[in-house]
């Protein structure tokens, strides 16, 4: 696809612009209602809520990245900066040392800005905020340090879905890339699972507006991403039906063109041994059934490594 956004769009932004949207995020520290949660803690008082953090982002790591999608990988790499504490509650979560756990050190806004250009520096090719939903405020705030050292990649914006109207609404024109993962459709499976019973409601009205603000995903003539949504579903065991679920969801409210990454590399991780069906790994067949529901919804632009495993079926007459 063309490319018609040479310039990340927080560069369009005033200075006045940025600041106006950084004291509103701080507003919705004291009391927290950033995320869906809004469980009222006065996180500028030192306070912490459900997601035990305060008013300074807590980093598990910075580093350039060559796992993500292909689209976000490039030559470069993608530059993840991977936040400590999460929104959700997933038993099954596969970084528990850094969600549950807290494995990280808190930085203040000059620090996470220098993160952001240091990656940069290093060839990434975007700024992938990991797990950011509740430290919005936090981003907003390094952002313009950044872009006075010289920041000019897409910024990245790598959630677990459960992110808030009102939050969403201060990214507007900020964020570029929009990566949520949608993983339940269920409201049963995301109580037990996730601890948030209104977790597919927020997620497809989270994806809604993501897509308004930046659209299919667009790449530039490298293949890399410049703007748009990106969407991840992680596959688990027994739960095809919401896999179907929002698979038709994608194709038919958001855009039969929205990029995808179904992941198969599920497996049991922190608590999950005592929530089945989620104690066991994926099976290949289930994994191959969801690429067929996929088809089937009219979702063409599957990740490249899932297109990968539908040829190599296709030419062994499978």
């Amino acid at each position: 696809m063309a490319n018609n956004h040479s310039r990340p769009a927080y560069l369009l932004r005033t200075a006045a612009e940025l600041a106006e949207r950084i004291a509103t995020a701080r507003g919705l520290l004291s009391p927290c209602r950033l995320c869906p949660r809004a469980c009222g803690a006065d996180r500028l008082g030192g306070e912490r809520g459900f997601c035990r953090t305060g008013a300074q982002a807590v980093v598990a790591s910075a580093q350039p990245h060559f796992g993500e999608e292909d689209p976000l990988v490039g030559e470069g790499g993608s530059g993840t900066i991977f936040f400590t504490h999460c929104n959700l509650g997933c038993v099954f979560c596969q970084n528990w040392e850094i969600s549950h756990e807290g494995a990280g050190r808190p930085v203040t806004a000059a620090q996470l800005a220098a993160m952001m250009v240091g990656l940069q520096r290093r060839g990434c090719h975007n700024i992938n905020f990991v797990t950011p939903s509740h430290v919005v405020p936090a981003i907003l705030e390094a952002l313009p340090q950044a872009i006075d050292q010289g920041l000019s990649v897409p910024l990245v914006y790598n959630s677990g879905g459960y992110d808030a109207p009102e939050a969403l609404a201060l990214l507007d024109g900020v964020v570029d890339i929009y990566m949520p993962d949608f993983k339940f459709w269920s409201p049963a499976r995301a109580k037990r699972f996730c601890l948030a019973a209104d977790y597919p409601e927020r997620a497809r009205t989270a994806l809604t507006l993501m897509h308004r603000q930046v659209g299919d995903l667009v790449l530039d003539e490298r293949g890399v991403a410049r703007r748009g949504l990106l969407v991840r579903h992680l596959i688990m065991p027994g739960c095809l039906d919401d896999t179907n679920a929002i698979l038709r969801f994608l194709a038919d409210e958001i855009s039969p063109a929205t990029y995808l990454n179904l992941m198969d590399q599920y497996h049991p991780c922190g608590e999950a041994a005592a929530h089945p069906p989620l104690d066991r790994a994926l099976d290949r067949q289930t994994y191959e059934n969801a690429l067929e529901l996929a088809r089937a919804a009219g979702l063409a632009r599957l990740d490249e490594r899932n297109w990968l495993r539908i040829l190599r079926r296709m030419m062994h007459g499978g």
